[in-house]
């Protein structure tokens, strides 16, 4: 296997190189000096299957092993190098790990929470690997045509070996939901070491649900002045209202004028997440700034808040966390198939232009024009294409405004690699109009989508950029069960779009001001985002 470099979604890269019986982890950003040994950490990657082999002293011996199961009733089993991921055979554990100088960084405030980030990253490797074929080799269909076989989930073992045998460790990722047990009981071993925690495996269905800002994070620079400022999400700790040094310049370094009267020019909030988006400053940072910024080094995920309900126009339904902040990117993911980074951000009013923090890809973004504009003036360029007001009707210039006062949506933009491309809406379907249609087949945490994509040169990316809102809206809330979309019946194009990307049309629906589908995606049916 060649050597791979990974873009992660908060703009970190790692090469990932072949070593002895497994692979290398090296991270390109804490890698700032020569090493014997690179920061990161080493994997042991296998693939066990079936031993075919036959013995012909005996004809039952023969016979046993022709169908894969030996004298004493159990499966033999081989172990091979690992070449190409398998449907359920491959084995997974870390092996070593190689922390960079305390001289440079601080130690990991919490050591099981290092491992659990590594571990995430190298399924995050793992999961962009080509998909094998998903049909079970189950002996009662070994006459069944490979078309009609039975399908398994793919998934990966993780096994309790290397790093991964320390006390207590297997456990602790199994709670935090990255990793699941084969077997729901209690058992009876008095620790971790015995069959009741052999069973460990991670599929790509449940991996694609979790959200990454639950695992990522970075280490904090040891010296206040050393130029570490490169790593994603990782400013050197200052002072309130002193300034950050900012060179070397990045392709993230630009000039731009102030978001918000009332933030500070010259610094990040170091409230963050949560504060206002840092998208004022005169001299951004060399670091992305995006959904997994954060100036404690802290993984930023939050969860959801507790069950309230309300009412709206006498529909019971629970009361709503607040969006994102205007301008604020929530979205952020590399997308191997067009090299570029997929993100997310809410549209703002400010009349500039709204700038881009985010990681981008290896190559310089087109149409980099369009990142002069502000929101608005997308909106009304999009929405006079003949294309787009043919569904959405005429642009009016108290749209943005209307839709940002939405209790039960918000307004969104995307964009390929900072560069916007088109316009969305989320919203929550009880209490919106296609939940009074649905009735009681509208689930209290089920989303809906309003989409147009405004530029011609960004068509054609239908799986990609709706797989991506559909892994946002999975990953904000384990309880969102469907994404619900209703377009007008005559749009074939982008009804087929929905359909190959996994979307299922359940009914026509007439509403007030069209006739249209509705199409679902459940989240059981979902395996994960286009890459």
């Amino acid at each position: 296997m060649a050597p791979q470099v990974i873009r992660l979604p908060d703009g970190q890269t790692f090469t990932v190189t072949p070593v002895f019986a497994g692979l290398g982890f090296k991270s390109h950003e804490l890698n700032t000096h020569h090493n014997a040994f690179p920061v990161g950490w080493t994997v042991v990657l296998n693939t066990e299957s079936d031993d075919g082999s036959d013995d012909d002293t005996e004809k039952q011996d023969v016979e046993s092993r022709e169908n894969g199961v030996a004298l004493d009733g159990k499966a033999k089993r081989q172990i091979h190098s690992f070449a190409k991921p398998t449907l359920q055979g491959d084995n997974l554990f870390i092996s070593s790990i190689a922390n960079p100088s305390s001289s440079e960084f601080k130690p990991a405030a919490s050591p099981t929470r290092q491992i659990a980030m590594m571990l995430w990253i190298t399924l995050y490797w793992y999961f962009h690997q080509p998909e094998p074929a998903p049909q079970v080799p189950a002996q009662a269909a070994a006459k069944t045509p490979q078309a009609a076989k039975p399908r398994g989930e793919w998934r990966i073992n993780i096994k309790r070996d290397g790093v991964l045998r320390g006390r207590n460790l297997i456990p602790k990722l199994e709670r935090m939901g990255l990793i699941t047990s084969g077997s729901s009981a209690v058992g009876t071993s008095l620790d971790d070491n015995g069959e009741d925690w052999s069973d460990m495996f991670v599929s790509r269905r449940m991996f694609w649900q979790l959200p990454g800002r639950l695992f990522l994070f970075s280490l904090q620079p040891n010296k206040a002045g050393a130029n570490y400022d490169s790593v994603p999400g990782s400013p050197i700790g200052s002072r309130p209202n002193s300034p950050l040094p900012m060179e070397p310049p990045s392709p993230f370094h630009k000039t731009f004028q102030r978001h918000s009267p009332h933030s500070s020019l010259n610094r990040i909030d170091h409230d963050l997440p949560g504060g206002p988006t840092p998208t004022s400053m005169v001299n951004p940072p060399s670091f992305p700034i995006g959904p997994f910024f954060s100036s404690s080094h802290l993984p930023t995920y939050y969860p959801p808040a507790p069950l309230q309900y309300i009412f709206t126009n006498n529909i019971r339904h629970p009361m709503r966390p607040k969006p994102p902040r205007m301008g604020e990117v929530f979205y952020t993911r590399f997308v191997p198939s067009v090299n570029q980074y997929l993100s997310f951000r809410v549209a703002s009013i400010s009349p500039n232009p709204v700038p881009y923090l985010g990681p981008v890809g290896p190559k310089p973004p087109e149409q980099s024009h369009l990142s002069t504009m502000n929101d608005a003036a997308l909106l009304e360029m999009w929405m006079k294409k003949p294309r787009v007001s043919a569904f959405w009707g005429e642009y009016d210039e108290q749209f943005l405004t209307k839709s940002l006062n939405q209790a039960n949506s918000f307004p969104v933009i995307g964009q390929w690699d900072g560069v916007p491309f088109g316009y969305f809406e989320i919203y929550w379907v009880k209490e919106d109009i296609l939940g009074q249609h649905l009735g009681s087949d509208a689930a209290d945490w089920d989303r809906g989508l309003h989409v147009f994509i405004g530029e011609e040169w960004a068509r054609g990316r239908v799986p990609i950029w709706l797989t991506g809102l559909v892994h946002w809206c999975l990953t904000s809330d384990y309880r969102t069960m469907s994404i619900c979309l209703e377009p007008r019946v005559d749009n074939a194009r982008f009804l087929q779009g929905l359909e190959f990307t996994g979307f299922s049309r359940e009914k026509q629906i007439s509403f007030p001001h069209k006739q249209s589908w509705l199409v679902r995606l459940r989240r059981e049916q979902w395996e994960g985002p286009a890459l």
